[in-house]
């Protein structure tokens, strides 16, 4: 039979809808008499192990073993760093901050921790595991999101293979984002509320109500939560009528169903307000869509889709084949899945950090379109042996090729200012220090206030954010405004331009640099150190 459509059983409300099939290795096969006593259970195990090693579950173990690739050069985001300081700061005063406890720009400005739960995850496996552990959180987190979207394309599809097809494709998209900010269980969250829905849909009621309890998870992870109750939403609103046009068809949820889903849609409200900060963390998406105008403007991630780069021609081109495709075969979409598959789309063009919301949007309509042309999974045939050899191979290659702690240390000491670090410590340069955006956390990390992370909250409401990018962009006045901060000192990364023209001043002193950072000091406070303190080292190359 095919995976296609098989008809849904149960549910009085779902007649004539057709649904995706369980994964055909872990369903027995009908007709036969169960067994009883120790053969019912040997039988029992026995098909326990076919699913377990079954063909969808080995393609499965190969997307993680693609994370595992990717998440073991550690590539991870500045703001790492003053996540996981925040949570150590959780953890041992026991209070979530309400001003900003880690520059010196905006310090006592209000601020709280949006994603103090996220925070507390990253401290706690820092402290216990170090970097192995680090990286580890970052390869289980990348492989669940592979998983899930996986499970979620194959759900709505009902064709595995067309579904690892599909999210092979998009791994090219979402690996580059991946990294350890508390966004990552954003992903994982979002993706699994997709899941409960499109089998609310398919007819299965009792899962609709773990979704309150992961919105009260969520709003205290990452503010991601919007989209979810969106998706909710689109749902709601896909089965309020029943209409076809064109290809695009809504069906009509039953009365009961459409309570169900709005009594989970209003304890999922009422979860969002239970948060160390009440309902600010509910709020807090909408203050950073209409009130960070710098910061959205400036930082990388929130600019548009660049699509002169290999990935925003992927991006483009699967959006542009999905729509040929759709004009040649004129296939038929549900209302709430095309809505929310054109909202990602919209987002992720205006924002690239929008990038993996437009993927599981569109991972179960690509994998329902390849299902036309990719065989559907056949157990008959399936090769338990052969599974299970490369599953173990796959396993065996991660545990013999997961990283020392001595060469992620070493894949830190390129990207952050690790051996300035070190300098510091041992010959303190005259505070305070200006320093490189992508510095800020790893400073923190290390107990220095900054002048600027990657928090652009409070630094925009107290507009040491648009001074930094005045001085980073060399704009006239420069030198002006970091004499205005009462500046003594500059940790740069070595490349930017600012390091250029501190260079070529003559009232400034590089004192140290190395391939990622490069300090220099002001020479009036370079000698007010050396009268106090002795003769400074050479520098440091």
């Amino acid at each position: 039979m095919s995976e296609l459509q098989i008809p849904l059983p149960g549910d009085s409300g779902a007649e004539g809808i057709k649904i995706g099939a369980r994964s055909e290795a872990c369903v027995p096969p009908v007709g036969v008499l169960a067994p009883s006593g120790t053969a019912a259970g040997a039988a029992e195990s026995f098909s326990l192990l076919k699913c377990i090693f079954s063909f969808p579950a080995m393609l499965g173990t190969l997307l993680v073993g693609a994370v595992f690739v990717v998440g073991r050069t550690f590539a991870v985001d500045p703001d790492l760093w003053w996540h996981i300081k925040n949570g150590q700061n959780i953890l041992a005063t026991h209070q979530w901050p309400v001003t900003d406890p880690f520059s010196f720009t905006v310090a006592g400005q209000p601020w709280i921790s949006t994603e103090w739960l996220g925070d507390l995850l990253f401290a706690a496996v820092s402290s216990f595991a170090g970097l192995r552990g680090l990286d580890a959180l970052l390869i289980v987190l990348g492989g669940t999101v592979m998983l899930a979207l996986y499970a979620y394309a194959t759900l709505r599809s009902g064709n595995s293979k067309a579904s690892f097809v599909a999210v092979t494709v998009l791994l090219l998209l979402t690996t580059p984002s991946f990294s350890l900010r508390p966004q990552m269980l954003g992903y994982v969250f979002l993706i699994l509320t997709l899941i409960v829905l499109e089998r609310y849909r398919q007819g299965d009621r009792r899962g609709l109500w773990f979704l309150p309890a992961l919105f009260l998870i969520w709003v205290n992870t990452h503010g991601s939560f919007v989209i979810g109750m969106g998706a909710i939403a689109a749902y709601w609103l896909g089965g309020l009528v029943e209409f076809r046009v064109g290809s695009v068809e809504a069906l009509r949820w039953t009365a009961a169903q459409r309570i169900r889903l709005e009594i989970v849609f209003l304890l999922s409200l009422v979860a969002l307000t239970l948060t160390p900060y009440g309902t600010q963390l509910a709020l807090y998406p909408f203050h950073v869509a209409s009130s960070l105008p710098v910061g959205v403007a400036n930082v990388l991630e929130w600019q548009s889709m660049p699509f002169n780069l290999p990935g925003g021609k992927l991006f483009l081109g699967l959006v542009l084949s999905f729509l040929i495709v759709q004009m040649v075969l004129r296939l038929s979409w549900r209302l709430e899945e095309l809505a929310l598959f054109l909202f990602g789309t919209i987002m992720a063009c205006l924002h690239v950090r929008f990038l993996l919301v437009f993927v599981p949007l569109f991972a179960p309509l690509l994998a329902t379109v390849l299902s036309r042309w990719v065989p559907p999974y056949e157990r008959s045939k399936d090769r338990y042996v052969l599974n299970a050899v490369l599953m173990t191979l796959v396993i065996l290659g991660m545990i013999r090729y997961f990283p020392t702690n001595t060469d992620l240390q070493r894949l830190v000491e390129v990207n952050f200012p690790v051996r300035a670090v070190e300098y510091l410590r041992e010959r303190p340069a005259p505070s305070p220090i200006f320093n490189t955006y992508g510095f800020g956390g790893y400073l923190i990390w290390s107990d220095y206030k900054v002048f600027v992370d990657g928090r652009a909250d409070p630094y925009e409401r107290g507009g040491s954010l648009d001074d930094y990018f005045h001085i980073a962009r060399l704009e006239p006045g420069t030198l002006s405004v970091l004499r205005g901060y009462g500046i003594q000192s500059c940790l740069l990364d070595r490349r930017e331009p600012l390091a250029t023209v501190l260079s070529a001043l003559p009232d400034w002193r590089q004192v140290y640099a190395d391939n990622v950072a490069v300090l220099f000091v002001r020479r009036d406070a370079a000698a007010s150190e050396e009268a106090t303190s002795g003769p400074t080292r050479g520098r440091k190359e």
